[in-house]
């Protein structure tokens, strides 16, 4: 596509000058929406283009859905299945990294036997013996709401970063992990 600029009375120097100027504002535009795009897949799980479209429109990015093609073409986005009944966007570098995540969220899974928070501290009871793996699974995860976990025999205290709630934590780590069960 070509985008014609009417620039009157500008000189050839200048005219130039201002053309490199539209295409390098343009092309910023573009690096930023891509540098969104990939930090929104990294950080949701996204179903379909449609969602991925609401989501860049929230932060202020109006795109075609061919354009959002494109995008995921160039990044080399692909889908993998979720696990459940859907598959999910995922980044090549991605899906080495989730395959290990399935592995702690497992780990997890057969370990922990509740959760509870107060203020910013949450409380992981474990089995017996389970709680270094439960922990290790946390702390694999690299959730940004956790500044760092203790872990004891059969319990884990998580400190969540100021400002974060116990309930924006069970929100994050039900997506993360959709089997936990509803305390």
């Amino acid at each position: 596509m070509h985008s014609y600029v009417y620039f009157g009375g500008i000189s050839g120097a200048a005219r130039i000058a201002r053309l490199l100027e539209i295409h390098g504002e343009k092309m910023k535009e573009r690096l930023t929406r891509l540098k969104t795009v990939r930090r929104l897949i990294k950080n949701n799980r996204i179903e379909s283009q449609e969602e991925l479209l609401g989501l860049l429109q929230k932060e202020g990015f109006e795109v075609t859905q061919a354009t959002l093609s494109r995008d995921l073409k160039l990044l080399r986005v692909g889908k993998i299945s979720d696990g459940h009944a859907g598959y999910v966007y995922t980044l090549p570098e991605e899906d080495e990294r989730r395959e290990s995540e399935q592995i702690y969220i497992q780990d997890f899974l057969r370990g922990y036997v509740s959760i509870d928070y107060s203020g910013n501290i949450v409380v992981i009871k474990t089995f017996g013996g389970h709680a270094d793996a439960v922990s290790n699974a946390l702390d694999a995860m690299s959730m940004d709401e956790i500044l760092g976990t203790v872990a004891g025999e059969n319990c884990i205290f998580a400190c969540l970063k100021e400002g974060v709630t116990g309930k924006e934590f069970m929100r994050k780590l039900k997506s993360r992990i959709p089997e936990l069960e509803d305390e």
